[in-house]
């Protein structure tokens, strides 16, 4: 321990000592409970709390199968499940000293109903939030120094199906709600009590709650106080602030002058230096608050940091300085318990994660996370979206749903606005519905609360909506505008690789700061390994089942292969997200979906992490961080691939979301061997805070690349760690002596008797022609089994070191080159053909596993074939990329290695044609 931190430690250990007599007193009800289940055996079981029936192994045993069916693949299985009334009790007592005080039961996260009963007698208000702490006044129900009995009943049903969307693909009734706050998609629907189970005893007469709201333009901080009991009107409330790293109270302070009533509001003189609250400076304040009355001392300590978000000419700005969103989703994945973690230290953990991959904010969908994690994030500098728990295509057409859910903004204002990680709340995800409500909500939200940016909604589907902002909306989620598409997912697959293209043209004229809505949703081949993982609650039946379908296939050697070029694949499209979103101008921001796996709504294993935000070897942190930081070098360029007779010209930029700097940006360009072929700087110059700040034109001529290379370009701002790299293609610009003795042709009937002569034969048929799945570069969107009428493969897995291969430079896994080839192509169904004949497999979606191709090599009869499904025929002079691979396969054929291992049959070559 560090001495600044030992320092800290006693400062605040000083300051809680100073006020000890008004600090609230706590009794644990943490232990040993007993549990009865409504509906189930009507047996005595002793559970611990804080906990669940899921941790104690109550309930119904699990009887999903590990099969491919949709019920085993919607998501992870619990071992055990009930949903109804659990009524969990226990006998207690308080101390005597407890007789004149007020006394609270908090608990502190449940799901979702909560009765609570003393000796029998039922405390008048019930719990209500999935998402806030459920508080009981037991004041006339507890006798300070007598034993007695609490019983707190639970209740898990679906309370209010007004919130949810239920999925047509999953019937079953525990599969189909998926907002994240009421699911078994990734939270599962537990019942118990999670994080603080206490009570608590304060005067009778005390402060219900403290609201602190920073103003950098007059330089004070308003406070609003609310007190629970004004009967004393000569009561003194005095705050003043500390700063709990050095101890030095401001100068300013405030006092009520001895008047009491409900609300009272102060002001509060910043002191003469203080540091404002962001990712760079996550500096906290401590408002000590003591309320002295004829009950006693009161004394809160809430703390803050200052800190003022608002927008500016369409785009955010917190502090007067712009910044740029760089988000991920957070859906409650964690696949151990099945519920958030409750601890600040557990939250650390991923923040400090998620920060060394380049993010500045998580986003929670359709749910909000509890203290712990706004604690963890004002500590570290991190930003929040929290959502309201509502997912729903009808919103506003419940009534009772919908007043619910204006309770639940409020609670969540209350609970957890004075946090200033907490920037931005949304209503609720791709809402749908009644929008004059929703309009109206966020509208009486703003009035009460401004310290945060609101919206209707995280994007909406919705045909009269979808496209503009809403009139209360402060900042805009979406996928597209009326003007186009702003994420990749929409064009990548449509649209040749270029990479001087942004969304520039879709954001146009956009009055609200606009972010990405779910970039990315790129699926990746599940991690067989992680099975031994899941040690918990949850069973990975969906993980083994694709296991034993691929072990009964042939393929399970293959399983980590797939991983690792999927995974790839995903790594390079997430990247060209990113870096086309920072090329924006207008834009401000993005959210991922998302770095890590979401095991849920049919096994979306669309992270480049693993459920457990751990690595699968995809990428490292320092390199995403590359294009995903608050400092990144960008290129424009128009293409992935060139001939040696061209000049490579690209324009180099920075996307700035740091501070002003003056800086020099280099370049570099190295060849697949490492040797360097160029360099260059840009020299010193200022750059302020924004991105499309422009830094310099990039040339370089190709003409001295004598035979098929990778490059790669890479920028770097000198003295720095912020660098980034793009790779490129380049061809030699006339190819001679291609056909040899080989026969090209397109044509079976061609192709055939040639064989049976015992000729080599390139047989390259249009795609047009033959059964199988339409060629894709993309891989399968969200998951195979959510939306299973797509193509659904995931990429290319390519033997790189086949001497087939050797003319065109390749990586293991589809890169920017084989766009043009995949998009041209059909996939073949390789079926029994042993992988030894296989060049470039196509990797199936987890839910087919078949073996497939679009290049191989085989013999029939004497002779020799190499069977390729892509188009290299057509348009030559104007795709390099097929005419270098045709050229680097008939190399390969008229070489003594052209040696073919494995016989088919004239029938097995017939099958693949219609």
């Amino acid at each position: 321990m560090n001495t600044a931190i030992i320092k800290y430690f006693f400062i605040v250990i000083g300051v809680l000592l100073s006020y000890h007599n008004g600090i609230a007193q706590e009794q644990s009800l943490n232990g040993h409970w007993q549990v009865k289940l409504d509906s189930f055996d009507k047996k005595e079981y002793t559970i611990t709390l804080p906990g669940t029936l899921d941790d104690a192994g109550i309930g119904y045993a699990n009887k999903i199968e590990p099969t491919l069916h949709i019920a085993t693949l919607a998501h992870l299985a619990r071992k055990v499940q009930y949903v109804g009334k659990a009524y969990y009790s226990k006998t207690f007592s308080v101390p005597p000293g407890w007789q004149s005080k007020q006394i609270k039961l908090i608990l502190e996260r449940v799901l979702w109903n909560s009765t609570v009963w003393i000796d029998d007698k039922q405390v008048k208000v019930n719990g209500e939030s999935l998402v806030v702490p459920h508080e009981f006044d037991l004041t006339e129900y507890i006798v300070p120094g007598k034993k007695q009995t609490i019983t707190i009943c639970i209740d898990n049903s679906n309370i209010y199906p007004g919130i949810n969307i239920y999925a047509h693909q999953y019937p079953s009734v525990e599969s189909s709600p998926m907002a994240h706050a009421y699911t078994n998609h990734t939270q599962i629907k537990w019942n118990g009590i999670l994080g603080s189970v206490s009570l608590v005893a304060k005067p009778k007469k005390a402060v219900s709650s403290v609201n602190v709201f920073p103003g950098l333009q007059n330089k004070k901080l308003e406070v609003r106080y609310r007190l629970n009991d004004v009967s004393d009107k000569n009561v003194k409330l005095q705050s003043f602030v500390i700063d709990p790293q050095t101890g030095k109270k401001w100068s300013s302070s405030f006092s009520n002058g001895g008047y009491a009533q409900a609300e009272i509001t102060g002001n509060i003189s910043f002191a003469d230096k203080v540091i404002t609250w962001s990712e760079f400076t996550p500096k906290l304040y401590h408002l000590v608050t003591t309320l002295q009355s004829d009950s006693g001392t009161d004394t809160i300590i809430t703390k803050f940091g200052i800190r003022e978000l608002k927008t500016k000419e369409g785009d955010l700005f917190l502090n007067d300085n712009q910044i740029f969103v760089r988000g991920n989703l957070e859906c409650i994945i964690f696949p151990l318990k099945g519920y958030p973690p409750m601890q600040v230290d557990e939250w650390r953990t991923l923040i400090k994660k998620a920060k060394e991959y380049g993010l500045n904010l998580l986003r929670f969908h359709s749910w909000c996370p509890p203290k712990a994690a706004f604690t963890a994030a004002d500590e570290l500098g991190f930003y929040f979206q929290v959502e309201l728990p509502h997912w729903n295509l009808k919103a506003g057409y419940d009534t009772a749903a919908f007043n619910y859910l204006h309770r639940e903004a409020e609670r969540i204002l209350e609970a957890y606005g004075n946090h200033p990680s907490f920037l931005f709340l949304s209503l609720g995800n791709e809402l749908e519905g009644d929008f004059n409500k929703l309009n109206d909500m966020v509208g009486n939200l703003k009035q009460k609360d401004k310290r945060h940016l609101y919206s209707t909604t995280t994007f909406t589907f919705q045909k009269e909506i979808t496209g503009n902002p809403q009139p209360q909306d402060d900042y805009y989620v979406t996928q597209w505008t009326k003007k186009g598409w702003v994420r990749g997912q929409g064009v990548f697959n449509d649209e040749a690789p270029g990479f001087s293209k942004d969304f520039s043209q879709a954001v146009a004229d956009l009055k609200v700061p606009l972010i990405s809505h779910e970039i990315g949703q790129y699926s990746v081949y599940p991690a067989i390994k992680e099975i031994e993982k899941y040690k918990g609650n949850l069973l990975p039946l969906n993980f083994i089942a694709v296991r034993n379908d691929v072990q009964k296939k042939g393929l399970l050697p293959m399983a980590s292969s797939f991983l690792n070029a999927s995974g790839k694949l995903a790594t390079l499209l997430y990247k060209e997200e990113i870096e086309r979103a920072l090329k924006t101008k207008g834009f401000d921001g993005f959210h991922l979906l998302q770095l890590q796996d979401f095991p849920g709504q049919g096994t979306a294993l669309v992270g480049l992490l693993n459920a457990f935000w751990q690595s699968k070897g995809l990428v490292t942190a320092k390199e995403f961080r590359q294009y995903n930081s608050e400092l990144t070098p960008l290129i424009r360029y128009p293409k992935a691939v060139y001939t040696s007779n061209e000049i490579f010209t690209a324009g180099v930029e920075l996307a700035n979301f740091y501070k002003p700097l003056n800086a020099e940006v280099v370049w570099e360009i190295v060849d697949d061997n490492k040797a360097v072929l160029g360099t260059g700087t840009f020299g010193k110059k200022e750059y302020v805070i924004g991105n499309c700040l422009p830094v310099g034109e990039l040339k370089f001529d190709l003409k001295q690349v004598s035979s098929a290379k990778k490059l790669t370009i890479e920028l770097s701002v000198k003295g720095t760690t912020y660098q980034n790299q793009w790779s490129i293609w380049v061809y030699p610009g006339a190819l001679t002596g291609e056909e040899g003795d080989v026969l090209i042709t397109g044509s079976l009937e061609e192709a055939l008797p040639a064989l049976q002569k015992g000729r080599k034969v390139l047989l390259c048929p249009s795609p047009d022609t033959l059964k199988g799945i339409t060629g894709k570069f993309v891989p399968v969107f969200w998951s195979p089994v959510h939306f299973p009428d797509q193509p659904g493969t995931m990429g290319l897995l390519i033997k790189e070191k086949h001497k087939a291969l050797n003319n065109f430079p390749t990586d293991y896994y589809s890169n920017w080159q084989w766009w043009d080839l995949t998009i041209k192509s059909k996939t073949l169904n390789a079926g029994t053909l042993p992988d030894e004949a296989i060049i470039v497999r196509v990797i199936d979606n987890f839910v087919r596993n078949q073996s497939l191709t679009n290049l191989f090599e085989a013999k029939l009869k004497t002779g020799r074939l190499v069977f390729c499904s892509i188009d290299i025929i057509s348009h030559l002079d104007k795709r390099p990329q097929a005419k270098q691979l045709r050229y680097s396969l008939l190399k390969y054929m008229n070489s003594a290695a052209f040696a073919p291992g494995v016989n088919i049959s004239e029938e097995h070559i017939r099958n693949y044609f219609k």
